[in-house]
C-alpha cells in the first residue's frame, strides 16, 4: 500500500492515441504536494502519510499549523491530508516533494472529492421520480412527489425517504479510473473520464483498491528532484559561451556633419538654381 497524493481538478479536455481514437480526460495538477508528517505504530498505533499541498497566506492559517508547517521546513498549505501506508517502508521523508511519475499510464485509481452543489433540488431532479400527470385533476402538483406516508399504522414518514432536499456537495469516491497520461515537468495527471468536484476543487488521488497494483510502481513514492537544474534554466547557460566567443564588432559612427545636407543646396536642387545663386539671394536679404 503506497501513499496517494493531493490534487487540484483543473478540467476536462481530449487525448488523441496513436491509432487516432480520442480520448475524454480530466486534468489534474498537483502543486506543491510535500510530505508534512509521518504517524507511526508506536505514537499513533499506525503508518501513515501526512501530505500537503497548495499555498496559503499566513493570515489565513492557525499559529498552531504555522508551527506544525514550520517544523517539518515546508510552506504553508491549503489542503493537508492523510494517507495510510502498510509500515515503516512505505513512508517518503519529510518535506518530500511528490511528483506527477507517481502514478504511470494504463494504472488504475480511486479518487475522492466533493461533489458540485445543486442547492435544494425537487423529487423529480434529485430522485429521477416520474412526477404526476399532466391533466385528470392534477392541478399545480405536476412536479411533486405525490404520497410519502402510509395509514394509521405506523403512522409516519420512515427515515430516509426519498423528497426533496439538498442536492450534491457530498463526499464520493469515484472508483478504477484509468491514467491516461502523466506530466512530470508540468506536475499534471490525464485520467479518464469524469471526476467528483468542481474546478480548483481538491481531490484525493490513490492507487486502486480493488484491483491488483502494477509491478513497476515507484515506492515508497516518485520523489521531485528540485535541486536539478530545468531544461529552461540549462538552455541561457548553453547559449552564453556562443555569444562571448563571437562578439559583435561595433559599427563606425558616421559623422553627422556630413549626413546633413546643406539647406540652400536642397533649396537650390528643388528650383533648378545653382547654389551659388541662393547664397546671393540670401546675403542681399541681409543687407
Amino acid at each position: 500500500m503506497r501513499t496517494g497524493v493531493i490534487a487540484k481538478k483543473v478540467g476536462m479536455t481530449r487525448l488523441f492515441q496513436e491509432d487516432g481514437r480520442h480520448v475524454p480526460v480530466t486534468v489534474l495538477a498537483l502543486e506543491d504536494c510535500q510530505v508534512v508528517s509521518h504517524r507511526t505504530a508506536d505514537t499513533d498505533g499506525y503508518f501513515a502519510v501526512q501530505l500537503g499541498a497548495g499555498e496559503a497566506k499566513q493570515k489565513n492559517v492557525a499559529k498552531p499549523q504555522r508551527e506544525h508547517f514550520g517544523k517539518a521546513g515546508v510552506g504553508l498549505k491549503k489542503r493537508v491530508a492523510e494517507f495510510r501506508v502498510e509500515n515503516e517502508e512505505g513512508l517518503p521523508p519529510v518535506g518530500a516533494m511528490i511528483s506527477a511519475d507517481h502514478f504511470v499510464a494504463g494504472q488504475k485509481v480511486d479518487i475522492t472529492g466533493h461533489t458540485q452543489g445543486k442547492g435544494f433540488a425537487g423529487a423529480m431532479k434529485r430522485w429521477g421520480f416520474g412526477g404526476l400527470r399532466a391533466t385528470h385533476g392534477v392541478s399545480l402538483s405536476h412536479r411533486s412527489h405525490g404520497s410519502t406516508g402510509n395509514r394509521q399504522d405506523p403512522g409516519r414518514v420512515f427515515k430516509g425517504k426519498k423528497m426533496a432536499g439538498h442536492m450534491g456537495d457530498r463526499q464520493r469516491t469515484q472508483q478504477n479510473l484509468e491514467v491516461v497520461r502523466t506530466d512530470a515537468d508540468r506536475g499534471l495527471i490525464f485520467v479518464k473520464g469524469s471526476v467528483p468536484g468542481s474546478k480548483n476543487g481538491w481531490l484525493l488521488v490513490r492507487d486502486a483498491v480493488k484491483l491488483a497494483a502494477a509491478d513497476d510502481l515507484p515506492f515508497p513514492a516518485a520523489i521531485l528532484d528540485t535541486s536539478a537544474p530545468t531544461a529552461e534554466a540549462a538552455a541561457p547557460e548553453q547559449e552564453a559561451p556562443q555569444n562571448d566567443a563571437a562578439p559583435e564588432q561595433d559599427a563606425p559612427e558616421k559623422d553627422v556633419a556630413t549626413d546633413v545636407p546643406n539647406q540652400g543646396e536642397e533649396a537650390a536642387a528643388d528650383t533648378g538654381a545653382p547654389a551659388d545663386d541662393a547664397s546671393a539671394a540670401d546675403e542681399k536679404k541681409e543687407d
